[in-house]
């Protein structure tokens, strides 16, 4: 049977269209890079980055991200202000104001803590601009966060570790300014990865589906391939883990390479530590001290970091070092 030759025509130009397609899909993919190495938020920013929102382990509501959304659009702001588009939207401060405190006394009366919560909020220009896009779905998480200001204030003052879980809150932030001062040196402002990072960060924020990756994230992977067998510079480990928390400390100061005294304290039956302890010195009011420190492993792989002063509170270690102690950086 043959074919009338515009058919043929037609069907030749759909092929050969779908050719190129398939190759300019080849090309994007493999210009779609999007760098996290050594960033304390690593491994959240490449789950959003690959669309793979079923292992972050935060929603949308919570102010960590609300942070973080904030952050990012305020140092895109400042750092690459050059790639906004003419559409775009002035970042406005919000303003606390009306703020309601809580103060908290131990059985003696004494104040050991004191704690201020916005209730009420207002807003003034900041002088920043941002994509009108990225800024309507950060104003949708902001405004879901506000309204619950009520609950959230009393869960802060119900918090039994107060002192710990707002040093832990102060922490954070000052690890995602340290975020927001790398992210941009690792990535070109303009680059495909940034674009699809924001996409996908605002597919998140609106509780949307994302533009989602088939490959998988390395420190999802490391996390299923496990922890290295055979002996391990535990010291050099615990050294590196430290000295990276400690950039977030608000007044003590880590003597870098002073651990000592590494205690495998348990052992899976690979052989691999699932619990160590070690000390470490440091500078604080009152001069040169030691404390101590113990990690937390999961299927051979450091998975949660308790210091001596506030032994309740889980940091959770950087995945940057995770990943390279998985892949034998560590191995003697």
């Amino acid at each position: 049977m043959s074919f009338p030759r515009q058919i043929s025509l037609k069907f030749y130009l759909i092929v050969i269209l779908s050719n190129v397609s398939s190759i300019l899909l080849q090309v994007q993919a493999q210009d779609l890079e999007f760098n996290t190495d050594g960033l304390y938020n690593a491994e959240l920013f490449d789950f959003i980055y690959r669309g793979h929102f079923e292992n972050i382990e935060m929603s949308r509501e919570e102010l960590e991200f609300v942070q973080i959304f904030n952050s990012y659009l305020r140092s895109y702001a400042r750092q690459c202000p050059d790639f906004l588009p003419k559409d775009k939207e002035e970042i406005m401060n919000t303003i606390c104001a009306r703020e309601q405190e809580q103060i908290t006394k131990n059985g003696y009366g004494v104040e050991i803590s004191r704690t201020s919560t916005c209730i009420e909020w207002t807003t003034e220009g900041s002088g920043l601009y941002a994509r009108s896009d990225l800024y309507a779905a950060y104003l949708e998480v902001e405004g879901i966060y506000n309204r619950n200001a009520l609950k959230n204030f009393v869960d802060i003052v119900s918090d039994q570790n107060p002192i710990g879980n707002n040093l832990d809150r102060f922490h954070k932030s000052k690890a995602l300014q340290f975020d927001m001062a790398q992210i941009f040196e690792l990535n070109d402002c303009n680059s495909p990865g940034i674009r699809r990072f924001e996409d996908n960060l605002k597919a998140f924020a609106l509780n949307k589906s994302p533009v989602r990756m088939e490959e998988e994230s390395k420190y999802v992977a490391v996390k299923k391939s496990g922890g290295p067998t055979g002996l391990q510079d535990l010291n050099k480990l615990i050294d590196d883990l430290v000295a990276d928390q400690s950039k977030t400390w608000m007044f003590n100061r880590y003597k870098p390479g002073s651990i000592s005294g590494v205690t495998v304290q348990a052992q899976d039956n690979q052989g691999r530590p699932t619990s160590i302890k070690a000390n470490y010195n440091y500078t604080g009011f009152s001069g040169a001290s030691e404390g101590w420190v113990e990690i937390i492993f999961k299927n051979g792989l450091p998975a949660g970091i308790y210091f001596f002063d506030y032994p309740n509170n889980r940091k959770t270690p950087n995945s940057s070092i995770v990943a390279s102690y998985a892949q034998g950086a560590y191995q003697k």
